[in-house]
């Protein structure tokens, strides 16, 4: 069973996006944050059941999406890093996730 670490700027893009949907609908937000707890949580369990991003092939990183965002982690031996929660709409930066 692989450890799950959430990284501050994980939390934080986490915390952004649920402001942002809590605008319109504050109980969809609450909602939106479980299921992407919920989702991770699988991680620790299937470390590798997300998919290689796109944008970054030959890269040790994952995602798994979350309407309306992707979480984009690393796995390194027994331990999965959630690096970054981003919109689906945003451009993903390759720097974002060297950081």
């Amino acid at each position: 069973m692989a450890r799950l670490i959430w990284t501050e700027p994980a939390l934080n893009d986490l915390d952004a996006v649920a402001d942002y949907i809590a605008l319109d609908k504050p109980s969809a937000a609450g909602r939106f944050v479980r299921k992407v707890f919920d989702r991770v949580a699988r991680l620790e369990q299937f470390p590798y059941a997300g998919k290689r991003p796109l944008e970054l092939p030959g890269t040790p990183y994952r995602e798994v999406i979350v309407a309306p965002s992707r979480i984009f982690y690393r796995v390194e031996k027994d331990t999965v890093f959630i690096l970054h929660v981003i919109r689906t709409e945003r451009f993903l930066r390759p720097q974002m996730l060297e950081e």
